[in-house]
């Protein structure tokens, strides 16, 4: 199996670029800043589609799909979201190479295969889907328009890393059309709540329901709602957003309906998403140092057994063992692989799996068959025991639940333990160096004082939190009156 990763405390960056890639799930591709994910990185991210998915359509939304190019004056149309996104667009302008009449053998770009007007590879789709909407929308009876999307995207980044930021990315971006602003605002706070209800109950991952500041929200909304978490090594992860854009989309594409009464106005949006970058969420909330953890209900595979053998008889009774309890087991919906593999030893085989993250690994030897047990280790406290044969089918699910709440608990712990109240600059500073995690803070509500923060510690307003009792005080930094905390954090 792969070499030992450098441990978290030693190198918290390396640790973790180390791990995708000896956890086989992805590695850097040919094109800069973009990445080839693996089967067994895809195979965890189908699992966060499947779920989100059935959870999108159970609140009435339907999928859809829409172009990868956006005409560059389409784009333009709202100024806010085009300026936001501006430094980060790839932008197509040909259409056709030729052979290069000085070396047949390579090509060039053909300067006669110009496009008429240059198309922006989608960084984000509002525009090109609000362009739709106007041939969609004409009255009432057309609204509300709850679509959602998967697909990819592209934002040029210049500094990358696996699943957190990358130049091309996997996601889903919803965007629906509503008739009055309070539907409009009701649904970006139920998409929130969603993700919140996905990170806590499907990744494992507390999260921190908030709005961003004026400064840190989506370009073109009139307020973002956002989840935020907090990785072990004390940053803070935007895991997911959710925009209520008003009607500015509206009245740049000019989409108007007509109303019951016959009056005609401007439509109301939301738009909101989750990517790829979920997947270093979950890799950063709850592995060690021997690699991936997975809470069960993401695990492509949640329980593996692995036979031990000498002899060809010994194999065929281990085998037939294991083929019965992988056949009860996947009655249960319980996904089982037989690692029945004679190309690497069972030590070769456990310490894959356990770098893959597996819940839940069975061992079943020759001594097992005599005394009727097998050998069970669970993944995220490493611990090992014996189990009866006939009670494993009834014990691996409960198995299951206490792994998954234990990942949970375990993160909400180190959560908890890691928000600090402050009531000074110099004690801001000084827990910003020595503790890390979330700072709540009282701020007065200037972007000025936000941004001068940010330029003397590099921290960030992450959000102010939507639960929790409002407290008035003064800002940390200025002193001027501050209406409630809010958090701030070092973030990826």
């Amino acid at each position: 199996m792969a070499k030992k990763l450098t441990p978290r405390k030693k190198d918290y960056s390396k640790w973790y670029n180390e791990l995708v890639v000896a956890a086989d799930l992805a590695e850097n591709s040919q094109v800069r800043g973009c990445m080839t994910i693996k089967p067994h990185g895809y195979a965890i991210w189908e699992k966060m589609q499947r779920q989100l998915d059935d959870m999108f359509k159970a609140t009435g939304h339907r999928n859809a799909y829409f172009p990868l190019f956006v005409p560059k004056s389409m784009f333009e149309t709202e100024e806010k979201n085009a300026e936001g996104f501006a430094k980060e667009c790839a932008v197509v302008t040909h259409y056709r190479l030729k052979k290069d009449p000085e070396n047949a053998s390579k090509l060039i770009v053909d300067p006669e295969a110009k496009l008429e007007e240059e198309l922006i590879v989608r960084p984000t789709s509002e525009a090109i889907i609000w362009n739709t909407y106007k041939g969609w929308i004409q009255s009432y009876r057309d609204l509300p328009i709850k679509i959602n999307q998967w697909a990819n995207v592209v934002r040029w980044e210049m500094r990358t890393r696996l699943f957190l930021r990358t130049a091309e990315f996997l996601w889903q971006e919803g965007h629906t059309a509503h008739a009055t602003r309070e539907e409009a605002v009701e649904e970006a706070q139920q998409m929130n709540k969603i993700y919140a209800d996905f990170a806590e109950h499907f990744m494992g991952i507390p999260v921190i329901q908030g709005v961003k500041t004026e400064s840190e929200r989506f370009a073109g909304a009139e307020e973002t709602y956002c989840i935020e978490a907090l990785m072990q090594d004390g940053k803070a992860l935007q895991a997911g957003t959710s925009h209520f854009l008003g009607q500015n989309f509206a009245k740049a594409f000019e989409v108007k309906y007509t109303s019951s009464e016959g009056k005609q106005d401007y439509v109301w949006a939301t738009s909101w998403g989750v990517s790829t970058r979920l997947m270093g969420a979950l890799i950063m909330t709850h592995s060690d140092d021997n690699g991936l953890v997975l809470p069960p209900n993401l695990a492509p595979v949640q329980v593996v057994i692995v036979p031990i053998y000498k002899t060809q008889e010994q194999h065929e009774k281990v085998a037939a063992v294991a083929l019965d309890l992988v056949e009860q087991l996947r009655k249960l919906n319980i996904s089982v692989e037989f690692d029945n593999r004679d190309t690497q030893t069972p030590g070769w085989k456990f310490a894959q799996h356990e770098m893959q993250g597996v819940p839940v690994r069975i061992a079943i030897g020759p001594k097992d068959l005599e005394k009727g047990t097998v050998e069970v280790a669970r993944r995220d406290t490493l611990a090992k025991t014996f189990m009866a044969q006939e009670e494993v089918v009834e014990k691996v699910p409960i198995l299951m639940s206490e792994i998954q709440k234990n990942l949970f608990e375990r993160a909400r712990q180190f959560r908890d333990e890691h928000i600090t109240e402050v009531n000074s600059f110099e004690e801001f500073k000084q827990v910003l160096k020595e503790k890390g995690g979330f700072i709540s803070a009282h701020w007065d509500g200037t972007p000025q004082t936000e941004e001068k923060i940010k330029q003397l510690t590099k921290a960030t307003i992450r959000c102010i939190p939507l639960e929790g009792e409002k407290e008035e005080g003064k800002c940390v930094f200025t002193g001027a009156p501050s209406a409630q905390r809010v958090l701030f954090a070092k973030a990826y």
